[in-house]
């Protein structure tokens, strides 16, 4: 049978200097997830402009369903403009108020959640006082929730983040992001003892931290697993994460063992890191023989 992974959130153009390409955290891990060959699917809202349009024409040629994507007449479709002086880390202005900062709870979308193996969801989209109550009505019914932390400045409150971190089974973010959680609570800056208290805090089946070119590590209730970085090319780093959180779900809806589920993650990430765009086109066989085979051990 099928597996569903529905994602909830923004899509949106991310504005380059000389360009500009379909985005957003929740947007790329489901074309990613599809790359993969899981059912996956966005919950998001554009507007009737024509950015609205084109992103409904790339949503569609990624094979991604467009019944839960809402067009709205009042607002614009989402936009940030991406600043790509430092490739490693590169950093947004995101605008709003924008579409999917409205969307609407409809009866499909419930049925959507309640029929997914996962649902994933990030902070950005909780922003918004609509669409963050539409998520909390989504998580209410969702079988098994994936957050993507992904805190992006000024667009949070630590209430919100801890609020969706005691909805979630398993979550996801970046070494800086665990740095600023763990200050919250006056807690360790050693990471693996941060993770620790991170994942006992709210009550957490799996929690998976990446470190850029460093790798990542996981800590689940076996134990804590870490996976050094990959050597390569690095053409641009936009959407490497999301393609690596992507990579993390189909591995472990497969049912693979930590260890080499954090590998095969790390090794998608890293090579979406040597291709230019957020959502290059891959298979699982891509990752193999592009990545792993051409590692020496």
């Amino acid at each position: 049978m099928t597996q569903t992974i529905t994602c909830f959130g923004e899509t949106l153009w991310d504005v380059l200097p000389t360009s500009k390409q379909a985005g957003g955290a929740p947007m790329n891990v489901a074309a990613d997830l599809r790359n993969f060959g899981i059912n996956a699917q966005i919950i998001s809202r554009v507007g009737t402009d024509d950015l609205g349009r084109e992103l409904i024409q790339f949503l569609d040629q990624k094979g991604l369903p467009l019944d839960l994507v809402q067009i709205g007449q009042t607002h614009l479709t989402g936009v940030a403009k991406a600043n790509i002086s430092d490739t490693n880390e590169v950093t947004y202005k995101i605008v709003q108020p924008v579409a999917w900062d409205y969307i609407h709870l409809e009866p499909n979308l419930i049925d959507a959640v309640q029929n997914s193996d996962l649902f994933v969801y990030g902070s950005l989209a909780a922003r918004s006082p609509m669409t963050h109550e539409t998520l909390l009505a989504l998580l209410a019914v969702a079988r098994r929730k994936v957050f993507d932390v992904n805190l992006r400045a000024p667009h949070y409150e630590r209430e919100t983040v801890e609020e969706l971190l005691h909805q979630a089974d398993i979550a996801k973010l970046n070494e800086h992001e665990l740095i600023e959680l763990s200050a919250w609570y006056g807690e360790e800056n050693d990471l693996h003892r941060a993770m620790h208290q991170l994942r006992d805090r709210y009550a957490l089946e799996i929690l998976c931290v990446t470190l850029g070119e460093n790798g990542a590590v996981l800590l689940d209730e076996t134990g804590l697993y870490s996976q050094v970085g990959f050597s390569i090319d690095v053409a641009d780093t936009i959407g490497s994460g999301d393609a690596f959180l992507a990579a993390f779900l189909y591995k472990t809806l497969q049912g693979e063992s930590p260890k080499n589920t954090l590998e095969f993650a790390c090794a998608t990430g890293a090579y979406v890191a040597t291709q230019r765009g957020a959502t290059p086109t891959f298979t699982a066989e891509t990752i193999v023989d592009k990545i792993l085979r051409s590692e020496v051990i």
